[in-house]
Parts: structure tokens; sequence; C-alpha cells
């Protein structure tokens, strides 16, 4: 377990300003940070997350601005939350990379091992918010990336994930992968991640953590998001989502493998940014020690490569483009 989240040297400027969502903590649910609209009528309950990590500026943005354009559901049940309380709270323009967690990464703790245990701030807030997620059946979860590189959607292994994503249609990239070796993250919790459940979660990646374009892409996916689960009509919000433009013909990446860090001293061979294309299977991508890392196929794509290269955790995911 880490003990805390880190700085490094950030090269990006802050575009984003941290949002201010003290009028949305006392919430109407009895969990703080967390708030629910009831239509009264039948269907599904939809909900959207930010901030489980506590640096990243988008979610807020997105969910500050659906609160005060008083998005309400059509049918069913309509949340947004806001996670990492703590983390949040901890956010300093002087060190922006510091305040991903308090304690413990929040988006690895999505198993009964790490929800039945108080021993960090994240493991409390992860048990308080539990029962509320497990009532949620459409789960759009926003986030935000150590580098510049394309946003993307993170739609998990199963095919009802992908169809989720082709539906939202933004962003253009969906990745299909199967999380973490160091624990689940919240959109493969429960019914999410069981190909049986009617449950459905997607993860979005909208971009470098403090660009603006991050924040568009948080608000654009989930207004898209809420018309294609019939939370909205598609008159709600349309007009913003015209100024964002026609999105793009998405594109679908599977993911072949995660890497695991094993060792204290990996290194990667180049300053890999992330969507980097490997041409030849076999090539050297980083050392785990004096282990090699290759790319497994031929036109290997690097998907989000780390800054934080900690032992235990995804240093980069490698996968293929899907015809």
């Amino acid at each position: 377990m880490s003990t805390g989240s880190g700085s490094m040297e950030n090269e990006f400027p802050l575009e984003l300003k941290k949002t201010d969502i003290t009028p949305y903590l006392a919430g109407n649910t009895g969990i703080r940070g967390v708030t629910t609209f009831d239509s009264g009528r039948a269907g599904p309950h939809v909900a959207i997350t930010a901030v489980v990590h506590g640096n990243e500026l988008c979610g807020p943005i997105a969910l500050d601005w659906l609160f005060r354009n008083e998005v309400r559901p059509l049918t069913g049940k309509l949340s947004l939350a806001f996670v990492n309380l703590d983390a949040y709270d901890l956010y300093d323009e002087a060190d922006p990379f510091a305040s991903r967690w308090a304690d413990e990464d929040m988006n690895r703790l999505w198993q009964n091992e790490t929800l039945t245990d108080d021993s960090t701030r994240e493991r409390r807030r992860a048990r308080e918010l539990r029962p509320f997620v497990d009532t949620v059946d459409l789960l759009l979860d926003l986030h935000s990336m150590q580098n510049a590189t394309e946003a993307l959607t993170l739609s998990g292994p199963l095919e009802k994930g992908r169809e989720l994503a082709r539906a939202v249609g933004v962003p253009a990239l969906v990745v299909a992968d199967k999380g973490h070796a160091a624990g689940k993250r919240l959109r493969d919790y429960g019914g999410f991640g069981d190909p049986s459940s009617a449950k459905n979660a997607l993860l979005i990646e909208c971009g470098q953590h403090w660009e603006q374009s991050s924040a568009d892409v948080a608000l654009a996916s989930s207004l898209r998001f809420l018309q294609a689960t019939g939370a909205v009509s598609p008159d709600f919000g349309a007009d913003t989502l015209a100024g964002f433009g026609t999105p793009s013909a998405q594109r679908f990446v599977e993911i072949l493998q995660p890497v695991t860090i094993e060792t204290d001293a990996f290194r990667f061979e180049q300053d890999f940014k992330g969507m980097e294309v490997i041409d030849k299977a076999g090539t050297v991508i980083a050392h785990d020690g004096d282990t090699p890392v290759t790319a497994p196929v031929d036109g290997t794509v690097l998907i989000m490569p780390s800054r934080r290269l900690d032992k235990g955790m995804t240093a980069v995911r490698l996968g293929r483009y899907l015809a």
C-alpha cells in the first residue's frame, strides 16, 4: 500500500482551476457529496462520478455545469457524486500531481477484501459509498491523464461496455481492457464487470489533467451519456454539444497485456507519451529490472504509459487496433 500519491515535476500549463464543490457536499442521500434526483417513474439508476482521483479537475467542472443547469431525469434516478473528497481537498496548484490520493489509489479498491477494510481514508470512503454504488445501473466515471494524449474511453473487456461506448459516441478512441493487477476500478465493480448483469459502466480519460480540452470532453461525454441512457431528452445541453463539433468516427483498441511493474528498477526505453505504435513484435519497450518488456504483436499500441513507476503499479497497457 502506498502512503501517499507522491509529487512529480509538472510540465503542463494549469489551464483549469479547481471548482468549488462546497454547494454540493451536503447532497440529499445521507452520503456526503452524493446527490440523487428521482423522477418518480420506472427506469434505471444512472450516475456520473468525479474525482476518484483528487487532482483530476475536469469531472467537477462537468458536474457543476449539470447542477447549475438543473439536470433532472425523465425516468428512473440520476445521481451526481464527488468521490474522493479528502484527496480533492488536498489539491494544490504548487504541486498538482501530489493529490492524486490521500493514502492510496481509490480506483484499485473495488473488491470485497478492500471494501471491508477501513485502514485508509480511501477505504473508509469506498465503504461509505458502496451502498450507493450498489444501486447504480449505468455509470459514467470521469477521469483525466498524466500526459497530453488523446482522450479515450475505457470500456472494460466485455461487449456490453463497447456497446455503451458506441452509444455515447465520444471520445473517438475506445480501449477494451481488464483493468489492473493492483485491484479493481470502480467501473469494474460488481455487476458492471459481470457479463450476466444488465449493469454497465464506462471510464473516460478526458485528456491531460489540467488542459481545457479535458473539461470540454468531460462535459460532452456526460451530456451524450445522459442522452444515450435516456436519462435526459435529446434537447438537454444540445446547444453546448453543438459547440463541441461533430464527433469523429470511433476506433477500438483491444488490450493484450497490461504491464505490471515487478521490480524497483523499471525504465522505459523512450519517453513514451501514449498512442505510439510499435511496428515489430519483440521490440523492447522497457526493462523491468533486467527483464525486457517487448511488444507482443506487430502494430502494438501503447496506452497510457505512466510516469509513476512504482512496484505493483501498471506501467503501460499494450494493445492493438481492432479492424
